[in-house]
């Protein structure tokens, strides 16, 4: 039996890449697609690395001036794996002044959303609402306050805090700063809404 044939080659670029990983998503495990195109798609292996490691084959039937590979499906979803150390972020951030997201989740398709956020010592998250989702925070190191609508919440290492969806919060980092992993559903943007002005009493 002849295995389907993607041609590429008269696509836009901003086409090739979703076009065919959604010939892959049609996939049964077991089936695979010819990819022609004009030059070696090293890019695109790197997604399919990302995204799915030991799920696909990769095989060169064809080495140029008209590439063809072979892409097999080998798994029905994206294998389960280990995505990072929480040791090895650490050592890549060893400074405790730096700020700013550490490590993020990095696959094409997903439901969920994990960063890695550390504050400076003594810096802070201004008061605003939080997403329409929940969030499951965990301090890894350091300490701060969480300020809630009715009062102030200690953190330390180790604790693990719901933040509900539209709550109003804000962080503020304590003396030898704050690192949190958090963990969430999917979404397009953090969009953090300014809390109103308070009203004078």
């Amino acid at each position: 039996m002849t295995a389907l044939e993607l041609d590429v080659r008269t696509l836009r670029k901003p086409d090739k890449h979703p076009t065919i990983f959604r010939t892959f998503d049609t996939l049964a495990v077991g089936e695979s697609f010819v990819l022609v195109n004009n030059h070696d798609p090293r890019h695109l292996r790197d997604e399919f690395d990302a995204d799915l490691p030991g799920g696909y084959g990769w095989e060169y039937v064809e080495r140029g001036p008209v590439w063809k590979i072979r892409i097999s499906k080998l798994a029905t979803t994206p294998l389960p794996r280990v995505v990072g150390h929480l040791g090895h972020v650490d050592e890549r951030t060893a400074d405790p002044a730096a700020a700013g997201v550490e490590w993020k989740l990095e696959m094409r398709e997903r439901d969920l959303d994990s960063n890695i956020v550390r504050l400076a010592p003594d810096a802070g998250i201004g008061e605003h609402a939080g997403p329409d989702l929940d969030v499951l925070l965990v301090v890894l190191d350091g300490s701060g306050l969480l300020t809630t609508e009715r009062g102030d919440l200690p953190l330390e290492a180790g604790s693990m805090v719901w933040l509900p969806r539209r709550s109003r919060r804000q962080f503020h980092a304590g003396a030898d700063g704050l690192r949190y992993l958090t963990v969430h559903g999917r979404r397009r943007a953090l969009v953090l809404d300014p809390a109103p002005p308070r009203a004078a009493s």
